[in-house]
């Protein structure tokens, strides 16, 4: 799985709690796009997540 180029964020582990209690493991995926954006100036192809998107980390190129 990919990570976001940004922020580094990536997979994550825990477990899946029952009503009865019993416990399986499950994984978080982040929400991480393929997106043109501008890096010094030249467009570059660039893992990012949709947070990073949101809050502008990433200037899109056109």
């Amino acid at each position: 799985m990919a990570k976001c180029e940004i922020c580094g964020k990536g997979v994550r582990v825990g477990l899946q709690v029952s009503h009865s209690h019993i416990r399986t493991k499950r994984t978080w995926k982040p929400n991480i796009q393929k997106v043109r954006a501008l890096v010094n100036g030249t467009p570059t192809r660039l893992n990012v997540c949709s947070r990073c998107l949101r809050s502008g980390k990433v200037t899109r190129a056109i």
